[in-house]
């Protein structure tokens, strides 16, 4: 591998190199159509929800799809009815290897990355196979 910020490979790099936009959020009461809106719009997966330092939870794609599949409305179910709660959590200097094993003992897709309690990021699955499958510089 060319990346010289990973000497011993991309497992070691740290996951605040994958951090970079800003953390996109709903409101807890938006409904399950604002959430698809939001989704759609702005190109993404999943979505903190509330606008504090820590989210009070995460929706995804997937939380939307159980809820339609369950028969839920969507114009009544708010993000926060559907939103995971359970969070992991990551401080930006660990590393893309320990944030990989945590995703697979967990079974979870995304984790959210926090310096001081305020979340600055958030990486995905997608985040993780990007770097083990490139061989690009990432600075």
């Amino acid at each position: 591998m060319s990346d010289s910020s990973a000497a011993n490979g991309p497992t070691d790099l740290p996951v605040s190199a994958l951090v970079g936009d800003d953390v996109e959020r709903i409101a807890p009461d938006a409904t399950l159509i604002e959430v698809a809106v939001a989704l759609n719009e702005r190109g993404i997966g999943m979505l903190a929800v509330g606008d504090g330092a820590r989210p009070a939870g995460v929706v995804s794609e997937r939380d939307l799809v159980r809820a339609l599949a369950e028969g839920r409305d969507p114009a009544t179910t708010t993000a926060m009815d559907v939103a995971h709660t359970e969070l992991r959590w990551v401080e930006p200097d660990t590393t893309v290897g320990e944030v990989a094993a945590e995703m697979m003992t967990n079974w979870v897709r995304h984790v959210l990355v926090c310096s001081d309690g305020v979340l600055v990021g958030i990486v995905s699955m997608r985040d993780l196979v990007g770097v083990y499958s490139s061989t690009d510089d990432l600075g």
